[in-house]
């Protein structure tokens, strides 16, 4: 009797991934693409990308926040901004002022609707969070949250060596 291909994937060997599993960036891959799966089925009906709930997240946060400083806290491009910040006030949901303090730069600030999406939105957030991250308990998502910091934000100071004597 001819094996299926489902058959065949069940009966092969256990694929081994204990050297991948001791790398940081591979255990940080495979978690953000099991919380981006789940975030992307559940901001479907509000059309957000996780790069869009970020923007939107830092203008409702600061209002009047500028395109650079944007770039510069989420490490997007600038060029990449430009399309998502267009295709967000098209979208009705952010609005540009003029800055209070540069006359040449424009504040970010969410609309009405915007602020009606961004509530709601993170309101979904924080319950898909829940969920991805039930398997551990309340303290060790915040211990696995300032880890994962500690590595991201080059700028935050380092514990030092311990000296020797």
């Amino acid at each position: 009797m001819p094996v299926s291909p489902s058959n065949a994937a069940d009966s092969a060997p256990e694929i081994d991934t204990s050297y991948l599993e001791t790398l940081l960036g591979y255990n940080a891959r495979r978690t953000a693409l099991a919380v981006i799966a789940v975030f992307l089925r559940r901001m479907e009906p509000h059309g957000m990308r996780p790069v869009d709930f970020s923007v939107l997240s830092v203008v409702a946060h600061n209002p009047g926040v500028t395109s650079r400083q944007i770039c510069s806290t989420l490490d997007i491009l600038p060029p990449n901004l430009v399309g998502m910040v267009k295709s967000l006030q098209k979208r009705g949901l952010i609005l540009r002022k003029p800055h209070p303090t540069d006359r040449r730069a424009q504040g970010l600030h969410l609309s009405a609707a915007g602020q009606r999406l961004y509530r709601e939105a993170q309101a979904t957030a924080t319950s898909l969070e829940l969920d991805v991250a039930d398997r551990l308990s309340a303290e060790e998502l915040q211990t696995l949250i300032g880890l994962l910091r500690k590595v991201y934000r080059r700028d935050a100071p380092v514990a030092s060596e311990p000296q020797s004597g």
